[in-house]
């Protein structure tokens, strides 16, 4: 059988004959003796049977073929479920979790994350003018898939008067228009609202807003900027960190692991480990949310 890899992968070449295939979502040509492949060249060369990972004949301890010795799988759990199955086939496999989202379970801490809140944060900043000289509420969508990671941290940087988060149920009166009131009675006429997507649409919230209150209301979606742009120094160093570790592991011979952060330190967990694990966003966070917006 052949496996599908759907992901970005690019083939590390070195003096010695060991070699790693990252799968890794990257727009950049690694340096030195190097070959990117995209997600349809890995296709195309996979239906041109270059790249049989798994023969037919093989017994369980002789799977592994054409060099690979081993995948860095960047992703989220979805990825990491892939990893577990190309395991599963004799294949070994090191996971690091990379999503904006910052929705993986056994991670404090996901490579993309703090780029996509920068980005957020940034277009943000830009609305607020527009939002404060017009006495207007602007509603923004972030992204997040069925996570408020995003949607909180930009809440609080931002100083957003409510913050939409899938973790928890709303009030539109109770968390939109009495906020609102209470801050009007301050002096201010201008609102930012943040929404995790999903959640509601920010058209139809801000046409809600506007229809109860009078108050001139506009949606913005950020939608993609989020997952593009210059890295943040944060999100580079933590990519190096967990690279690094990723590739001590398969050095070292152990496979089969996830790189995580935990208590600000690069760890591992065996696969099935990872994917059992559960997090939650922090009650403390949303407190302080609620708390200096008004």
């Amino acid at each position: 059988p052949f496996v599908k890899l759907f992901f970005n992968a690019f083939v590390m070449r070195g003096k010695n004959k060991r070699r790693a295939v990252f799968a890794a979502q990257t727009t950049q040509k690694p340096q030195h003796n190097a070959a990117v492949f995209s997600i349809k060249a890995c296709r195309r060369l996979i239906c041109q049977k270059q790249y049989r990972l798994v023969d037919n004949g093989a017994h369980n301890g002789d799977k592994v073929k054409v060099g690979i010795d081993a995948l860095v799988v960047i992703g989220g759990d979805g990825s990491f479920m892939g990893a577990r199955a190309l395991s599963n086939q004799g294949i070994p496999c090191i996971g690091i979790p990379g999503t904006i989202d910052n929705d993986i379970a056994c991670s404090e801490y996901t490579i993309g994350y703090d780029t996509a809140m920068n980005t957020a944060v940034e277009a943000i900043d830009k609305l607020r003018d527009t939002t404060q000289s017009h006495d207007r509420c602007s509603v923004v969508e972030v992204m997040g898939h069925h996570a408020g990671y995003i949607a909180l941290n930009v809440g609080i940087a931002t100083g957003a008067l409510a913050v939409l988060l899938p973790e928890r149920p709303f009030d539109f009166e109770r968390d939109i228009l009495e906020r609102m009131r209470q801050t009007q009675a301050t002096g201010k006429k201008h609102f930012i609202i943040i929404v995790s997507e999903g959640v509601i649409s920010a058209q139809d919230l801000a046409n809600q807003i506007q229809a109860a209150t009078g108050v001139d209301s506009r949606a913005t979606v950020l939608g993609h900027i989020q997952r593009g742009g210059s890295p943040t120094v944060r999100d580079r160093v933590n990519a190096s960190l967990m690279g690094y570790h990723a590739i001590d592991l398969l050095d070292r011979g152990i496979y089969n692991r996830v790189v995580a952060v935990s208590g600000g330190k690069i760890v591992d967990y065996d696969v099935n480990v990872a994917l059992s694990m559960h997090k939650t966003i922090d009650d403390s966070e949303i407190e302080v949310a609620n708390s200096i917006s008004i």
